[in-house]
């Protein structure tokens, strides 16, 4: 039997405050975009004091990257299906999914391009988001080149590259739908590319 405690009142509060400030982030984030956001203005929209914020982030950048790890790394977490192919089916929804979101898509434009002349929000971008979904990428394909489905000399920092690109470029670069089955078609294409190997080993 589990000794956990449903939380009450001040963590509850604290819990709420939390979401608040999450909520204010990215309502700023889309409204006014990462150059011109502060911490006074997620405050105000928060209905919390400064003081809040500070309290759980030392600067508006950390405080960005943390509502943005929170939302974005579990998304590439993706079961073991027992096969590759129905791993990056899963995979291929969960990015369409992630890329597609009302809150990240309204805010992806600009934070690619504001990473692209900060350094610093690039680093840490890399660091706390990009780094871990990319882990979550790798352990499946491992998972595959264990089974014998992939080749064990797969470069597997290409290969992460080469999954998430299409998906990515059609829906944020060309701004285009994904027809019936492109899922599925998608997969095929990333196989080939891939080298998968039909008779996995047991």
């Amino acid at each position: 039997m589990s000794s956990r405690r449903t939380p009450t009142g001040a963590a509850v509060l604290q819990s709420r405050i939390t979401s608040a400030i999450t909520e204010a982030v990215w309502d700023e984030l889309a409204a006014h975009g990462y150059g011109r956001l502060s911490m006074e203005a997620v405050a105000k929209r928060a209905g919390v004091g400064k003081s809040a914020l500070y309290r759980r982030w030392p600067s508006k950048q950390d405080m960005v990257i943390a509502v943005l790890s929170e939302f974005s790394v579990p998304r590439a977490e993706v079961a073991d299906t027992g096969s590759l192919r129905g791993d990056l089916l899963a995979t291929v929804h969960a990015l369409r999914d992630w890329f597609t979101h009302p809150r990240f898509s309204a805010v992806l434009p600009d934070l690619t391009a504001e990473a692209g002349r900060n350094e610093a929000l690039a680093a840490a971008i890399q660091e706390t988001i990009g780094g871990p979904r990319r882990e979550h990428g790798a352990a499946m394909l491992r998972r595959a080149i264990a089974r014998g489905e992939l080749p064990d000399e797969l470069n597997i920092e290409l290969a992460l590259d080469f999954v998430p690109g299409p998906l990515y470029w059609r829906l944020n670069v060309r701004k285009m739908a994904l027809d019936p089955g492109y899922s599925e078609e998608l997969v095929d294409f990333l196989l080939r590319g891939l080298g998968y190997v039909h008779s996995a080993r047991r």
